[in-house]
């Protein structure tokens, strides 16, 4: 029998984040709309050259078509809504769509941080055992890596969603604009000690060991590049993983940056935006990225537009 205290049944959350302000949300409307377009397109793009041009078919641009994928999906699992309760009156959210926003975010989320420390492996293995790369990273590896990390990504999303939305909840007030974790945690009455025990293991999980596979593998990376004679070989092989390690540090570093910051009790405006931008500025910038500072990318990017822009106008 079950306590039936000042506790109701939610069934609809109001997203009520950035709400004080009309000037402030119809900025962050036009922004967040552009950038969308922006991810779609560039990300669209890295996919569509890493599928059409044949020197592409490597486990590196295998890996990086995941990660692109993966940012149209992380995006699309809250931007669109974002967008329309930004612009509506009443700002609801179903408790069902709420809970879908949550489990596909932390576990799309959660899912990158994997898939980087695979990425990392891939150029360890690429540069410190050339001769046996194709034996080593053959096609059925790279796509058991590749189900994996998305199933332990999302198995940790679950496991955290689930616990979350067991909770019963005295408000159904986000102040937030997004159905984040531990906005709706703070609505909940009973005692959250095991969802703060949870998410700290579920973050540890994520974070830790990928993070710990990235830096051993780049320590290795670099000890074999040092050792490469001619200056031009060193800057050749380095080049085939500045890009992912300019993900890897905008990625981490964004995230220590929003988790060290000094947490207050009420989630305010600047909370907010740093968390969108967290959500958003990866995904827009992981194109540009592999764009400019890999050469491959490069030339199959002027390859596919000249074809496709060029011969259309003839």
């Amino acid at each position: 029998n079950m306590n039936k205290g000042n506790y109701t049944a939610v069934t609809e959350f109001f997203l009520v984040g950035l709400s004080h302000s009309q000037g402030l949300q119809f900025a962050l409307y036009v922004l967040c709309l552009v950038m969308y377009l922006v991810i779609l397109l560039g990300n669209s793009m890295l996919i569509i050259i890493s599928i059409l041009d044949p020197r592409l078919h490597t486990p590196m641009y295998f890996f990086l078509g995941n990660l692109s994928f993966l940012d149209i999906c992380y995006t699309s699992s809250f931007i669109p809504e974002m967008l329309i309760i930004v612009m509506s009156e009443r700002k609801s959210i179903s408790f069902l769509g709420c809970a879908l926003q949550m489990v596909i975010s932390l576990g799309l989320g959660s899912t990158e941080c994997i898939l980087l420390a695979v990425m990392a492996y891939d150029r360890y293995v690429a540069i410190c055992n050339p001769l046996k790369y194709t034996i080593i990273m053959n096609k059925g590896l790279c796509a058991q890596m590749a189900a994996w990390t998305w199933i332990a990504g999302f198995l940790i999303s679950l496991v955290q969603t689930v616990l979350a939305l067991i909770n019963p909840f005295c408000g159904n007030i986000i102040e937030h604009f997004v159905c984040e974790i531990l906005a709706l945690l703070k609505l909940t009455c009973g005692d959250i000690s095991l969802n703060v025990l949870i998410i700290t293991i579920g973050s540890f999980v994520v974070l830790i060991p990928p993070l710990l596979l990235i830096f051993f593998s780049y320590i290795f990376i670099i000890s074999t590049i040092l050792r490469i004679n001619s200056s031009e070989g060193r800057k050749k092989t380095f080049s085939t993983c500045s890009a992912h390690l300019t993900v890897v540090i905008l990625f981490y570093g964004s995230a220590l940056f929003m988790y060290m910051k000094p947490k207050s009790k009420d989630i305010n405006t600047s909370d907010q935006l740093i968390a969108l931008s967290y959500g958003v500025i990866t995904p827009l910038m992981n194109p540009i990225i592999y764009s400019l500072r890999n050469k491959e990318v490069k030339d199959a990017m002027q390859k596919f537009l000249i074809r496709n822009l060029y011969f259309k106008k003839i």
